[in-house]
This record gives structure tokens, sequence and C-alpha cells, in this order.
């Protein structure tokens, strides 16, 4: 595609870009005999079956506990009574054992009595009363219940070993997406990232962290911590040292990475620690939504819990996108409180009357309860939190992975995107080595590189004089009918291309990779003409030409 053409679409995010390649991809897919593949979206292909199996059993039993209460001719029930509700429930399941989800739901309620001491009719009234959804959430933050479930979740999913020390403090909200809107705007209102501010960037990154600092509303200053490929996407120590600057508040991380697919090893996340204890004062936030995909993860959470933000969402992993579920967690002994009390006498006293319809003593707001009510711009706090029946689906897919001791489910979804990545290795026509940090659910393939090693710089520089970076995406998309997304969009390097191995069928991963190939071959082809060579053939060798595929 013509340079000049390409370069309009450089200052796009990947995201909308993405829908260019999707109508090109759609046209070439149409008019030829090759299935359409959009390897462009995380959203994972497979979903948690028996914790949405339990989710719609439970409310089968809920709407009966309804009508226990109130049962009026057109259809009106009343409000779940406490007393005895979960002997009624015991009782409702053994009828019912045949039924999906009746075993896991039946065993929940034992499980969570004997390993965190609940009462049994107030934790299964929680269930019952919060999937009817007839109140609001109370308390505003998050169900006391739910709290200490995916907070002993969260240890597992993000902590690692060893545990830290003490308790976090829970927001429920509406996906990941949410948690970063709801952060970056209590970190501005408490004075804690300001206008003119500068921050650090754990590149590549997820691009929304990249875009919202520059946005009026923040206007802040990036400085990126770059990762590379030939570092196995750790962070040198030249990178790193660039936290010393006291003038960098904050250090965003996105671990495991995205699109690097890779998490923090533990030299690394020492190394963090090393400069720490130089910079007490640094905030970190980390985004740790892949972590569940790597065995044995250590999140920065777990590292220095008293300097991060934590971040989760549940959509990769359990499937459960559409569900729009996420959690905040902040230590309840943190950097944030300390810093904002350390505040002038004049914004303290902005902050009281922002917070004082709220509390009668604002300065003693915990900061995760700042993030809350800044959630709602305050004057609707008391309707805060996320709605009731998204936090019972939170409880079972957190309860489910808890009393998973063999880590079945862990082992099949790794096992799913895993082999997907083989394929895609396959088709390329490459190996690489082995990495247990690696969490299989992106890829990144990086022309640049791959071409420096297999055919040599002169083709290298030839590309970039001649090649506009996007046209790769844009030939996937043309010539096979293939969207992925560009690696430049997530400060990657700009020859690159981001696969999701989450949702596709496992057969199209190996069409992918060939394409890919084809694509660089045609670029070594265009050099050696433009040399007045003959093709040689396969860049990289060992490996078929691709064919045509064929709709399925």
């Amino acid at each position: 595609m013509d340079i000049l053409k390409l370069r309009q679409y450089e200052g796009l995010s990947p995201f909308e870009i993405k829908d260019f390649l999707a109508k090109a991809a759609s046209k070439t897919a149409s008019a030829s005999a090759v299935t359409y593949l959009n390897a462009g979206r995380g959203n994972p292909n497979w979903i948690a079956t028996e914790p949405r199996e339990a989710f719609f059993l439970l409310g089968q039993f809920a709407i009966g506990e309804s009508k226990r209460v109130m049962d009026l001719p057109p259809g009106v029930g009343g409000m779940p009574q406490m007393p005895g509700i979960s002997a009624r429930l015991s009782a409702w399941l053994a009828k019912h054992a045949d039924l999906p989800g009746a075993g896991f739901l039946g065993a929940l309620v034992p499980w969570a009595v004997q390993k965190f001491g609940f009462d049994a009719d107030k934790f299964v009234h929680e269930l019952v009363d919060s999937i009817i959804g007839d109140n609001y959430p109370v308390p505003d933050r998050m169900l006391v219940h739910n709290e200490q479930i995916v907070h002993e979740y969260l240890q597992w999913a993000m902590c690692g070993s060893p545990r830290p020390k003490g308790k976090f403090k829970l927001y429920a909200v509406e996906g990941g997406t949410a948690a970063m809107c709801y952060i970056f705007k209590s970190m501005k209102t408490n004075r804690l990232l300001n206008a003119g501010d500068t921050i650090a960037l754990a590149t590549p990154i997820f691009t929304p962290y990249l875009e919202m600092p520059h946005l009026e509303d923040y206007d802040l200053k990036v400085v990126n911590i770059q990762a590379t490929q030939e570092n196995r996407w750790q962070f040198a120590d030249a990178e790193l040292d660039k936290l010393l600057d006291p003038k960098i508040k904050a250090f965003f991380v996105v671990n495991p990475g995205n699109p690097s697919a890779v998490a923090l090893s533990e030299k690394t996340i020492a190394k963090i620690g090393a400069i720490l204890k130089k910079r007490p004062d640094l905030i970190l936030l980390t985004d740790d939504v892949y972590g569940t995909f790597v065995p044995g993860f250590r999140s920065l959470l777990g590292a220095f819990p008293q300097n991060t933000i934590g971040v989760y969402s549940y959509s990769k992993y359990f499937g459960c996108t559409g569900w729009r579920l996420g959690v905040i967690a902040v230590h309840e002994d943190n950097l944030f409180e300390k810093l904002i009390a350390q505040h002038p006498e004049p914004i303290l006293k902005k902050l009281d009357k922002r917070y004082s319809a709220i509390t009668l003593e604002p300065r003693k707001l915990r900061f995760i309860d700042r993030i809350v009510a800044d959630s709602r711009d305050v004057a609707l706090n008391h309707t805060a939190g996320l709605s009731l029946p998204q936090q019972v689906m939170m409880i079972l897919f957190s309860a489910y992975e808890l009393m998973d001791t063999k880590k079945n489910y862990q082992k099949a979804c790794i096992g799913i995107v895993k082999k997907r990545v083989e394929a895609t290795l396959e088709g390329l026509g490459i190996e690489i080595a082995p990495n247990p940090l690696y969490d299989y659910y992106y890829g990144l393939i990086d022309l640049e590189f791959w071409a420096r090693k297999y055919v040599g710089e002169d083709v290298v520089e030839w590309m970039k004089a001649n090649v506009h970076p996007l046209d790769f995406v844009f030939r996937l998309a043309e010539d096979h009918g293939i969207v992925l997304l560009n690696g430049s969009g997530f400060e990657a390097p700009d020859w690159s291309v981001r696969v999701s191995f989450a949702n596709l069928n496992d057969h199209v991963y190996d069409d992918i990779g060939r394409a890919v190939r084809a694509v660089a071959r045609g670029y070594r082809q265009a050099y050696e003409a433009s040399k007045g060579k003959a093709s040689k053939g396969e860049a990289v060798k060992a490996k078929p030409e691709p064919k045509a595929r064929s709709k399925k």
C-alpha cells in the first residue's frame, strides 16, 4: 500500500486501525476462497461452565425463596429472608442433585464456612438476595463475603509467594477498564498526580495506558521503561534506573505484558525493589489480568503491597468479558494515604470539602474509599458499587478456582492457548526457546527482528526505506483475509504485530503463521527484484509454501 496513504493511520489506536483492517480482510474473504480470521481481539472463545451452571441454578432457588415470602397472582414476590436459608438450600439441592451446578453449589457453602468461618445463613442469604438484585450494594464498595473470598483469590492470582502480610481493601468494579478510569480520576482528584507531572510506563503496554495520560483531563508527561525481545521482554538495568529520577511520580505496569505476554522475572522484581529502597515514594500500578496463565505468577502487588495499586479482571481467564468483572486492590497500610496526608493545608481543605458530605472526618477517609466516591462523583457515593448479580458471579468464579486444588481449570486454559502458539510457530517455520514466564495469550511477531536474523541487514534496511511498517498488517488483511494488530500502537517495535491466541479455533493458527511468512517472503522478493536478483525461495526454510485456505 502507498506510504503516504498509510501515514494517515499513524496517529490512530491499533483498535481503531483494526476496523479498517477488518473491512479489507472481509472484502478479501468474500472475493476469494479464504476464511476471514480476526486474531486482533483478546476476547477468549472458551468459558468456565460450572460456575455459570451454579449461578443459574442458584437463581432458581432464589426465586423460590422470594415466592416463599410473597406470591401474588400477577407475579409479585417478596424479599428472601435469612433465618434457616442455608438448610433450605441444602434440602432444595438434594431434591435437584441431578441438575447442572448442583454439585458445585452444594460443596460451596460448607467449603466457605470451613475456610472463612462464615455464618452459613448470612453467606447464603448474601448469595440469594444478591442474585435477585433487590437491594442496593451494601457495603457500597463490595459485599462482605465477596470481599473475603476475592481477597483469597487475589492472593493466589496476583500475589504469589511469599504471601504478603496484612490485608487488602478491595473495590469490585465493571472490569479492568473501569478500574483504570477510576484510578486515574482519583489519583488526579487527590493530587497524587497533577497536570505536568511525570509518570513512567512499562512498554510495550496496553494502548489505553499510552493514550490516557495525554488527555486534557490529566496532561501527564511520560517516560517509557522499555522491555525488549533481545532481553526476553525484561527491563535492562539502564531502563529501570530511569525510575530513580524523583520527577517520576508513578510507574504503570501490565504484568504479564500486553502484547509481550511475558511476566516480570524474579530478578526484575528484585531490581524494582532496589529502586523502591531509594525511591520509597514511587507509586506502582499493576494490571495483572493475564497472571493466571503463568503458574506461580508473582505480581508487584504481592512483592511491594504498600506502594502498589492492583488491578485484576476476571474477563480473560473465565471467558466473561461480557460480565464486566474487575477489582481494585489497595493494601491497608499504603503509601497513598501517607502522601495525601503530606499535602499542604490549602489542598487538604479542598479535599475536606470534597468528601465532607460522606464522612465527618474526611482526612481519615481511606484511599480505596476515595476511589469509590470519586467513581460516582462523590454525590452519588451512596449508590455506588458493582451490581449484586455481578458480585455473585465474582464469588462463584473465585471460589471455583480456589476449590480446584489440582488446578485442572488453569491447566486446561493454558493448554488451549499453548496449542495455538505451537500451531502458529509451525506455520511460521521457526522455533523459539521455552520461557516459563510466557503466558501464551498473545504473541508479538517482530518482522524486523526475524528478517535481520534470517535474511540479513541489507533486506531489513531496504524494507525500512521503501515500505511503511503498517503495510505489514494491511498486506495480511488485503492478501490473506487476516486481522492482526500493529505492535507500534502498543509502543512495541514498528514492524511487529500482535496475535491473539484466545479467540480463534485451533486449526487456523498455522494458517496465520504461513500468511505472515508469505508477507515476509514478498518483501524479500521485492528487495531482490530492486537489486536485479532472482528469488532463491523461502527466507526461512524447512516449511512448505503457504496454501490457500478453504472456507470451513
